[in-house]
């Protein structure tokens, strides 16, 4: 018997494949599984042609048989075999696919495709097997042939006996390491487990004898152990029925049997493309936010098949960011794979898939939003913050497909509105949309600074999150309308409100010697035309608002990053009266009063006073 030896080329590949290229072992099993598919629709494509050969489905198989005694795993097929040249030229020559020239040869009928194409799947198997034996009987052949290797030392191929058409593959397994055992692939719960995560799609039976046990017939609480045949995959996934079949039971069972969430998905999307690209998709808006959402280890992406097969767990590039929070699944009949199933020749096609999807998702999200409310409102304040996070990333390249997704709460309406509802609401002479922030709805409607903008009757949106700012400013502007802060120097209100009142040389004189006191501190001091009650509060003058500048102030790059502000203070108040008093009174009395009102306005925004002790003393010589 000649010993043969592998291609150079192919034998040094074959050590990088076994070593690297795969990234969990328990692969070996999903690429022998789809190598024994494709050689029973190897068989299909045949009978089409051959009016000897009767396809009858229910006889085609893939049958697993695990020896535990002798450390063996053994996979049957009854698919189209291999000849003794079809062996050598297969097995021989890594990288060398019999399924991608097949493929080439024949079209995709009736739902049957060749899933391999290429030659390496095989040889995962070495990868937990020491030697690995293939006996193959073609459908052309009497003569069966036996392929044998230990993955290093070349391959040896000799006659052999087999009664049926097909191929049987034994592995023998490595022995077991200090920190590897190869024995899990000998128990059925493991094999039933690798079988289902991977290959449950696969369109033929995967037949494994088990253990199971029943009641006895005499004595119920007893149990009595037998072995019996069962067929282990589902074969038909529910993304290739029709949606007319499946109800909403359906869906929700299909996400938990996946385990995509211990919740129930508000929404689900079930598409099915013919065209460019060839693909199935099932995705889910989940209800909750999953505990690690917001976590580095949190991993985005959807299960990604190829005609049945699992190829990946989490596909990052079928969603963008903002959309991370989707669960699902893709199956194309098109992706272009190479060395493994878990590496994409090309990202073309997925390119395409993930431009569709990425539409898909958007239209159902504007759809609740217009037709549930209610149900909208439970998935905004689950993942509004992401897609706030999108509008600002990436220097706003998405802000048009996410604003009409985008909600905040409103002064008048009590609830979160969108910004499409605010502006319908937008009272006729008014040409901005006023927002103000703060670290909840309650604190904001106690602002100083919304009360004249209130009093005017404008809707004010509230801004709760620290990113809202952020992508408001990205923004912009919505539908035309320029987004303004309440607390912005210059509100621009209507031209009434820019004609200030004519300040008099001694309060020029005063609001002077007050940014003297509080050098470095404000830009600028004046009296306010938005103060009804509140004596004073802190305007912000340029891009970086109040707001802003809390949120920078706690990263620890930007402590140096700070917003110019304005202290204004209420002309009318009796505060006003008291200081001006002072000011031309008592010297010292009116830097306390200077300080007071600063530390005061600190306070209103939040912000941290920049000596509580020195605020605490001025206190007390205000109240002795």
């Amino acid at each position: 018997m000649e010993k043969k030896q592998f291609q150079a080329e192919s034998k040094r590949l074959l050590e990088m494949m076994v070593n690297s290229i795969y990234s969990q072992k328990e692969i070996f099993l999903r690429e022998l599984i789809s190598n024994a598919s494709d050689a029973i629709d190897k068989m299909y494509y045949r009978s089409l042609t051959d009016e000897s050969l009767a396809f009858e489905q229910d006889k085609y198989a893939v049958y697993i048989e695990a020896d535990k005694e002798a450390r063996t795993l053994t996979l049957h097929d009854t698919g189209i075999g291999m000849t003794k040249e079809e062996l050598e030229a297969n097995l021989g020559t890594i990288a060398k696919s019999g399924s991608l020239a097949f493929k080439k040869e024949n079209e995709i009928k009736d739902g049957h495709d060749i899933i391999g194409q290429f030659g390496v799947g095989f040889y995962a198997a070495f990868m937990v097997a020491d030697r690995v034996a293939v006996v193959s009987r073609s459908v052309d052949s009497e003569q069966a042939y036996l392929w044998q290797s230990d993955g290093t030392d070349g391959y040896t191929i000799e006659p052999s006996e087999k009664e049926e058409v097909g191929t049987s593959i034994t592995l023998y397994l490595k022995e077991n390491r200090e920190e590897e055992s190869f024995d899990e692939y000998l128990e059925e719960y493991r094999l039933k487990q690798i079988i289902k995560k991977y290959s449950d799609f696969i369109r033929y039976p995967i037949k494994m004898t088990v253990t199971v046990s029943k009641p006895q017939e005499d004595n119920e609480e007893e149990y009595t152990e037998f072995e019996e045949e069962q067929t282990i995959n589902s074969m038909i996934p529910i993304w290739r029925k029709n949606k007319s079949e499946l109800t909403d039971e359906d869906y929700v069972q299909f996400y938990q049997d996946k385990r995509y969430g211990f919740d129930k998905p508000l929404e689900h999307i079930h598409v099915a493309v013919d065209g460019a690209v060839r693909y199935n998709a099932i995705l889910f808006i989940p209800e909750n936010t999953p505990f690690d959402y917001y976590s580095k280890e949190f991993e985005k992406g959807l299960e990604l098949y190829a005609n049945g097969v699992l190829i990946m767990e989490k596909s990052a590039e079928l969603v963008p960011d903002y959309f991370s929070f989707v669960k699902g699944m893709v199956d194309s009949e098109d992706l272009s794979l190479n060395i493994s199933r878990e590496m994409l020749q090309h990202d073309r096609q997925l390119q395409l898939i993930a431009k569709n999807i990425k539409s898909k998702i958007k239209s159902q999200l504007k759809t609740m939003l217009k037709k549930d409310p209610e149900k909208y409102d439970t998935f905004y304040k689950a993942f509004g913050r992401q897609l706030k996070f999108g509008v600002y990333n990436d220097f706003g390249a998405n802000k048009d497909d996410l604003q009409d997704l985008l909600m905040f709460h409103s002064s008048t309406e009590k609830k979160l509105v969108s910004l499409a509802d605010y502006v319908s609401r937008m009272k006729e002479d008014q040409t901005q949309i006023y927002y103000a922030t703060g670290d909840s709805v309650e604190r904001i409607a106690k602002l100083p600074q919304t009360e004249m903008v209130a009093d005017k009757g404008y809707e004010i949106l509230y801004f709760t999150e620290d990113v809202d700012e952020f992508a408001i400013k990205m923004l912009r502007e919505y539908d035309g309308k320029e987004f303004v802060s309440v607390s912005s120097a210059d509100l621009k209100m209507d031209e009434d409100e820019k004609e200030q009142e004519e300040t008099s040389q001694e309060d020029t004189d005063m609001f002077s010697k007050m940014k003297d006191i509080l050098a470095g501190k404000v830009k600028d001091v004046r009296t306010s035309k938005r103060l009804k009650t509140h004596p004073v509060f802190l305007a912000a003058d340029g891009e970086i608002t109040i707001e802003m500048e809390k949120v920078l102030q706690a990263m620890p790059d930007n402590q140096h990053v700070k917003a110019e502000k304005v202290l204004e203070l209420n002309g009318n108040h009796d505060v006003f009266a008291s200081l001006k008093h002072a000011y031309g009174q008592d010297e010292e009395k009116f830097a306390l009063y200077t300080n007071l009102l600063y530390s005061q306005a600190l306070l209103i925004e939040g912000l941290p006073l920049e000596d509580p002790v020195e605020f605490t003393k001025d206190m007390c010589k205000v109240m002795v």
